[in-house]
């Protein structure tokens, strides 16, 4: 993007979970960095993803289901030792600053929005496993929120209910890897990886994160 130009996108906004209670936030944030890293390189966004300030981390995308993807794959690099809070939107994003890549607009607004109210769902029992929302810039055609935001909801049901191993399994497969693969990285047999896809709902989590990456 050039100096004042306003673009529709996708935006994405992270913030870590307790980190800053974690004994080192130096190597947290080496990961984090690391992770993006990978994100950028992987799905090359509009603005790439960086770190922002304290445990906030944002970046740009030209569809919201390329963001909706780098939030899963961020969040799974980084599980199960830093959880973290995803606000995705759509709408205007005006490059204020280049030197700086200073950004506004009603993307990132809806994006600050999605993230608060995740914030305050996680506090209650019921939707405690919620970490991600999307939001949709007032007046801004684009993805239906509703539709977006149920698939959202109970792909994090379901990721909450997983184990560390579950998690990492999910994580090769989101990644393309085979289970063959994944059997020998996690020391166990093909067949108990193929049972645990089918016992804990990975492989509707690979099928859903497939479709959601096609939203335009």
């Amino acid at each position: 993007m050039r100096e004042g130009e306003a673009r529709v996108l996708a935006t994405l906004l992270g913030d870590l979970v307790g980190s800053r209670g974690a004994r080192d936030r130096a190597a947290v944030h080496g990961r984090v960095r690391a992770a993006l890293a990978r994100v950028n390189e992987q799905l090359s966004p509009v603005t790439p993803l960086r770190v922002t300030a304290g445990d906030e981390f944002q970046g740009t995308f030209d569809h919201l289901g390329a963001a909706v993807h780098a939030g899963l794959v961020i969040r799974l690099d980084l599980a199960p030792v830093t959880d973290v809070r995803l606000g995705l939107g759509w709408g205007e994003v005006t490059l204020l600053d280049a030197a700086q890549d200073t950004q506004d607009g009603p993307g990132w607004w809806a994006a600050r929005a999605a993230i608060e109210w995740v914030g305050r769902t996680q506090e209650q029992p019921p939707t405690r496993a919620v970490r991600t929302a999307y939001r949709r810039a007032e007046d801004t055609p684009g993805p239906d929120p509703h539709a977006v935001n149920a698939a959202l909801l109970c792909r994090d049901q379901v990721m909450g209910s997983l184990d560390e191993r579950s998690l990492r399994i999910l994580r090769g497969l989101i990644t393309d890897v085979t289970q063959n693969d994944i059997a020998r990285a996690e020391g166990i047999s093909a067949s108990a990886v193929s049972q645990r896809v089918r016992r804990d709902g990975l492989g509707v989590l690979v099928a859903a994160s497939a479709e959601l990456q096609e939203i335009r």
